[in-house]
C-alpha cells in the first residue's frame, strides 16, 4: 500500500473489522486513514476491545457499519416481530425467538429516548454514535431518499453529558443475547 500511495495510485487506505493490535501494526508500516467495523447501541465491542482507544491515539477515523443495528434501532420491530426465513436476520442468533424476546428491551429503550427527543429511533442511534468520538462517521444503509434525509437530521439531535451518562448506564444494564452474525460467519471472524 505504501508503494501505491507513493506512486499516487492510492490516496488513502484503511482496514475493516481489524483488531486493535492489527491496526497498530499496520499503521506502523503505512499510516491508516480509516477503519470500518460494526458499532452501534446494538453492538458496542469497539468500546471494550481497544479499537476506539487505538484509533483515537493514532488519529485514525472510524466508520461504523450497521449503525442502526441491522435495522433494529429504527423502530420498525417489536416483541411480536417474527423474522421470516428469507430475512437475513433469521440466520443470526440475536434474532432467534428466544434471544429476540430478551433483546427487544434495547429496541424499547431507544424508542422511549426518541419520544423524549421528539425524533425517530434511527436518529437517536445515529446521534448517539456521533456523540461518542469526533472521529466517528457512521454509514447507515438505506433504500429511500426519505431515510437519507432522516439519517442526516440525526446530526441535529444533541445530548448533554448527563444524558449521555444516563444512556450509557441504560445500555450497560441491557444484556444482549446471541451473536451478531450466523454461527458459520462467527467462526470465520473469530479464527484470528
Amino acid at each position: 500500500m505504501s508503494e501505491l500511495i507513493k506512486e499516487g495510485k492510492v490516496l488513502n487506505w484503511g482496514l475493516s473489522e481489524a483488531s486493535a493490535n492489527t491496526i497498530r501494526k499496520a499503521n506502523a508500516v503505512c499510516p491508516i486513514t480509516a477503519v470500518q467495523s460494526e458499532y452501534s447501541m446494538w453492538y458496542r465491542e469497539p468500546e471494550t476491545n481497544g479499537v476506539l482507544d487505538v484509533l483515537e491515539e493514532l488519529g485514525i477515523g472510524f466508520v461504523p457499519f450497521s449503525p442502526l443495528g441491522k435495522a433494529v434501532l429504527t423502530g420498525r420491530f417489536n416483541k411480536d416481530t417474527k423474522f421470516e426465513n428469507n430475512d437475513f436476520r433469521s440466520t443470526i442468533s440475536r434474532f432467534s425467538p428466544e434471544n429476540w424476546e430478551k433483546n427487544v428491551k434495547l429496541v424499547y429503550y431507544v424508542n422511549e429516548l426518541a419520544k423524549t427527543k421528539n425524533c425517530t429511533p434511527a436518529q437517536i442511534a445515529l446521534s448517539w454514535l456521533l456523540h461518542q468520538k469526533s472521529f466517528i462517521v457512521p454509514i447507515p444503509g438505506t433504500k429511500k431518499v426519505s431515510r437519507i434525509q432522516e439519517n442526516i437530521s440525526a446530526e441535529d439531535i444533541i445530548f448533554n453529558s448527563e444524558e449521555l451518562d444516563d444512556i450509557r448506564k441504560h445500555l450497560n444494564s441491557i444484556e444482549l443475547f446471541g451473536h451478531r452474525y450466523s454461527d458459520a460467519q462467527e467462526k470465520l471472524i473469530n479464527k484470528d
